[in-house]
């Protein structure tokens, strides 16, 4: 009998749950911040980042980010439509308005020449989301924000081991965040990174996820402004810091993983994941997108896989196409890929008698033998 594969799952071996179990039983008192510290240390060390701080999630992050960067009430912010609602929510926590504009059909990232048409007077931030792991077009994105005085912000929730000219993503623009909910290629079951090279910045985010109480006030608990609270558990940071000394094995999976898949799918009229010469990609969750000449029922082949045990998710829908926002049926590309895509099945171990199944299903919906 075939055993269940899981879309995702964490690699948690006995070295997380010793450091987890340190924090619970010694991480107290003068301690209470000592896993925290080690595991932004850690991470800065990875990145290349000058500063970092952990928190609850990523969405958190982005909203400390956005808040520290004044975006206000009236203000608009530009971002890709096909994208997790948690890149958009912090833009309406602000007052702020989210601008969805399109995506390429290579990346599946935010068009850089659909941004520089959605600017107006009111736009004070763009944010590149690296979906799935894939890179955005940075070298556009940045000359489009150099040009308008306008920060890019990178959303790097997904993109942990992506990088761009030898760049950790998130370190290239004017922050960046990066999420460690249990899905995720790094975990700590819930959680999340806001990572600058901006000592301003970081002081103001760093004041914000403290309740508004800075660093260098020495009165008790005193806010010197209304702050928010984000922070990540000495716990969560435990589990943190023991997936970062394995961090180089969780994404060398990643990649293995991808490989298999795409070795055995590239002749298939479909495409997946891109990593184009000047990038390394951390392929967070191998996708197919199925050319449109093709006759394919998504749906059909997802309830395919679950019949025989195996998990797959849903391609991310247009944001603008939920229900509290406007539809963007420009959008065309958008509007489009979500129905003809999935997400695959991918975590550390997965077996290749494992992905030959699925494999075999996914060939048999779109070659229909």
């Amino acid at each position: 009998m075939n055993s269940r594969i899981y879309y995702t799952k964490p690699s948690i071996t006995d070295l997380e749950v010793s450091y987890a179990n340190d924090a619970a039983k010694n991480g107290w008192g003068d301690k209470c911040y000592e896993y925290i510290d080690k595991f932004e240390n850690k991470f800065k060390e990875f990145t290349g980042a000058k500063y970092a701080i952990s928190t609850s999630s990523c969405t958190g992050a982005i909203h400390m980010g956005l808040s520290a960067i004044n975006i206000s009430p009236g203000d608009e912010v530009i971002l890709a439509d096909i994208n997790w609602i948690a890149t958009a929510a912090p833009i309406t926590y602000l007052g702020a308005k989210p601008i969805f504009v399109d995506i390429l059909k290579d990346t599946w990232c935010i068009d850089p020449k659909k941004i520089e048409a959605a600017i107006t007077p009111n736009t004070k931030a763009i944010i590149a989301v690296h979906l799935y792991g894939n890179l955005c077009d940075l070298e556009a994105i940045l000359a489009i924000g150099k040009k308008y005085g306008i920060p890019v912000i990178e959303d790097a929730a997904e993109a942990i081991g992506s990088k761009w000219q030898d760049k950790h993503a998130g370190t290239i623009g004017k922050f960046g965040t990066f999420s460690f909910h249990g899905t995720k290629t790094l975990t700590t079951g819930e959680g999340g990174m806001f990572i600058t090279n901006d000592a301003d910045l970081y002081t103001k985010v760093l004041t914000f996820s403290n309740h508004g109480r800075a660093k260098s006030q020495v009165k008790q608990f005193w806010s010197d402004e209304i702050g928010f609270k984000y922070k990540m558990s000495n716990i969560q940071a435990a589990i943190g810091l023991g997936q970062m000394e394995r961090i180089d094995e969780l994404i060398a999976e990643k990649r293995r993983v991808f490989k298999y898949y795409f070795n055995s799918l590239c002749s298939l009229p479909l495409k997946m994941n891109p990593e184009p010469s000047n990038v390394v990609n951390g392929f967070w969750m191998p996708s197919i997108v199925v050319n449109k000449e093709v006759d394919f029922n998504k749906q059909a082949l997802l309830d395919d896989l679950k019949k025989n045990d195996i998990d797959a998710r849903v391609f991310f829908w247009p944001i603008s196409m939920l229900p509290m926002f406007e539809k963007k049926l420009d959008n065309e590309v958008s509007y489009s890929i979500s129905s003809r895509a999935i997400n695959l099945p991918s975590y550390y171990g997965l077996k290749e008698s494992e992905m030959d199944r699925i494999i075999d299903i996914i060939k048999k919906h779109i070659l229909k033998k």
